[in-house]
């Protein structure tokens, strides 16, 4: 089993229907139209979304995000219509809060990988492939790829595995065209975003997008390069063969993973609360990889 342990009950706003509580945002439909994304401070691990809450977490991936998309702006254009909070809505939205365009959301979660890690590194230590993308011999995990390399999944329902699937799959589903360029898209946008990290003494070494046509244009929509979507190392600590230190959840996993939480992950009883120390460290992760990346201090 998987899933919430406790399922949130959705804030009532005059003027939004609610459409859907994922695993962090809460997404709403405004009179206008347009989709007003929540991101709350939910946190998720082992396919569950856990009974604690990673302070000021949704803020810094909603602050994380807009930074990021004005630095990719002119490789694909965003669904940001703006960060207002809508009227009667409570006063912690603000700062967690986009106002959207709807999309046409493609079904397709766009992963572009730098080096061997998760899923991929397991695929290759059974097949010598990523996603059916043949890779050389003798890398181990952490270890650079000869190049950046797309590996498509199949978006999963809250509590289900995202499917890793081949290009061909893509293409087949959603037609070559529109395949091929989400291949292109994902790759030049992985390709900035690396750059830049790098400059700022991190690697990203894999990261997920998801897109949606708007009037038959590609758009970038829901979170970019945040610690959620992406794996970000400190560069100065990189060593291949080994796990790496992160800026993300790792430590939640860790924790979980471990005698002291006393929880079998392949078991059928939902996680244990968090430690406070686990939440607090969580926390400074998460601000450490904006204040490194931004290079602002977080308010």
């Amino acid at each position: 089993m998987s899933g919430f342990v406790t399922k949130p009950e959705p804030v009532q706003v005059p003027g939004l229907v609610h459409l859907h509580t994922g695993k962090v945002r809460d997404l709403y439909r405004a009179d206008s139209g347009d989709l007003v994304m929540v991101a709350s401070d939910r946190t998720s691990a082992f396919d569950w979304v856990l009974p604690n809450d990673i302070p000021d977490k949704g803020r810094i991936l909603t602050q994380l995000s807009l930074w990021w998309f004005d630095r990719i702006a002119d490789l694909v254009p965003n669904h940001v219509v703006s960060t207002e909070v809508p009227a009667g809505a409570p006063a912690d939205w603000k700062g967690r809060t986009m106002v959207c365009r709807s999309l046409e959301m493609v079904p397709v979660e766009c992963v572009a990988r730098g080096y061997l890690a998760g899923s991929g590194l397991l695929e290759y230590e059974a097949d010598r492939t990523v996603c059916g993308i043949a890779l050389p011999e003798g890398m181990e995990q952490g270890s650079e790829l000869p190049a950046p390399i797309y590996t498509p999944a199949l978006k999963a329902e809250v509590g289900e595995h995202d499917e890793n699937v081949p290009y061909e799959e893509t293409a087949r589903r959603i037609g070559a065209e529109l395949a091929a360029t989400l291949r292109q898209t994902t790759l030049a946008v992985y390709g900035r975003a690396r750059d830049v990290a790098r400059e700022r003494g991190i690697i990203l070494a894999d990261t997920k997008f998801e897109f949606g046509l708007l009037d038959g244009e590609l758009v970038i929509g829901d979170e970019v390069l945040t610690p959620d979507s992406s794996r970000f190392w400190p560069a100065d600590q990189w060593q291949p063969g080994r796990s790496q230190p992160s800026f993300d959840k790792q430590i939640i996993r860790d924790w979980l993973a471990s005698p002291a939480s006393g929880w079998d992950r392949h078991g059928e009883l939902p996680p244990p609360a968090l430690p406070a120390e686990v939440v607090e460290l969580t926390r400074a992760k998460y601000i450490e990889a904006y204040e490194r990346l931004t290079g602002t201090a977080w308010a």
